[in-house]
């Protein structure tokens, strides 16, 4: 599991960093990516990235603003002249259907997959026997959506020395007590894969915002996550103007963070107004109240590790 950061400015493109967008590559657990938000020329992004179009198997829009949603038609199109046919689901709010639905049309864009298009508002927004995806809506100048992702529990390991102790041989018996199933061997013994398993491992959380004001939901979505990933489009003494342009400063997303427990901090959507040199200062600011905190920058990959014994291995 990775976070790969395409685009980490707000509102406009700049040279040092582009608009929106983050993909959560889940190779090793479902062999897919997905995309949180679709900025202009987040295709471009992707070219510099190990990101494959044609395995992008979900995008979640946070809000309907140009910097979030500009890039989409461009990368559905992409996706299927690119030989892409996997299914792939856009979730959204209301209105992203009419959007991308007028966009393909107007451009005579023809897909040769299957797009479903979900217009959500709060709630659990996808689940299977891997993750749960919930979303809050946030506080923004229209509505914005932010999402939680939590992975459901790991099977513990396999103890394989055990079986191999018990004159166990590896094989297809393996594999059905790896799944927890009940086998009877050769022998007439009855072997329950629950006593041949390690505990399980705890799953992962990542909470990805859209733009917002400081508000509770955003507490909620990262009430102890692994990860927090939250706009700081303003520094902390633009506390003012955060507020007027319903966004955050670097000291409000930081203390989010701290309120929700969350381990980790990563700061996204920054202002053009500040440079690449700039970074270090932000990050001081919002360290200062929390200080597991990152300035993210474009191309920034994240390896989000797993759960060993109870705690994220480093």
């Amino acid at each position: 599991m990775d976070l790969i950061f395409l685009g980490t400015g707000a509102a406009v493109p700049a040279k040092a960093r582009n608009v929106s967008s983050i993909a959560l590559q889940l190779l090793e657990e479902r062999g897919t990516s997905w995309l949180f938000d679709c900025g202009e020329a987040s295709q471009h992004q992707i070219l510099r990235t190990p990101v494959k179009p044609g395995k992008i198997e979900k995008i979640f829009i946070t809000h309907l603003h140009g910097d979030h949603i500009f890039g989409l038609p461009g990368l559905l199109g992409s996706r299927s002249f690119q030989g892409g046919t996997d299914e792939l689901t856009v979730y959204g709010p209301k209105g992203i259907k009419e959007y991308i639905q007028t966009s393909l049309k107007v451009s005579g864009t023809h897909l040769r997959y299957k797009l479903s298009i979900m217009e959500i508002k709060q709630g659990t927004v996808f689940e299977d026997e891997q993750f749960i995806v919930s979303a809050l809506p946030l506080e923004h100048g229209i509505y914005t959506i932010g999402y939680r992702i939590a992975e459901r529990e790991r099977p513990g390991r396999l103890l394989v020395e055990k079986l191999k102790d018990e004159g166990v041989k590896p094989g297809p018996h393996f594999k059905a007590l790896k799944s927890g199933e009940t086998i009877t061997l050769e022998d007439g013994r009855v072997l329950n894969g629950g006593d041949y398993l390690d505990r399980p491992k705890r799953g992962r959380v990542i909470a990805i915002l859209g733009d917002t004001r400081p508000c509770e939901n955003a507490v909620q979505l990262a009430r102890d996550a692994d990860y927090l990933v939250h706009e700081a489009t303003f520094s902390e003494n633009e506390t003012q103007m955060a507020y007027s342009y319903f966004h955050s400063t670097t000291a409000q997303a930081a203390q989010i963070a701290k309120d929700a427990n969350a381990a980790k901090l990563i700061l996204t959507h920054i202002s053009s107004r500040y440079t690449l040199e700039d970074s270090q200062a932000l990050q001081k600011e919002s360290a200062a109240i929390f200080p597991e905190t990152v300035v993210a920058h474009d191309l920034m990959r994240v390896k989000i590790p797993l759960y060993v014994d109870g705690r994220l291995e480093e």
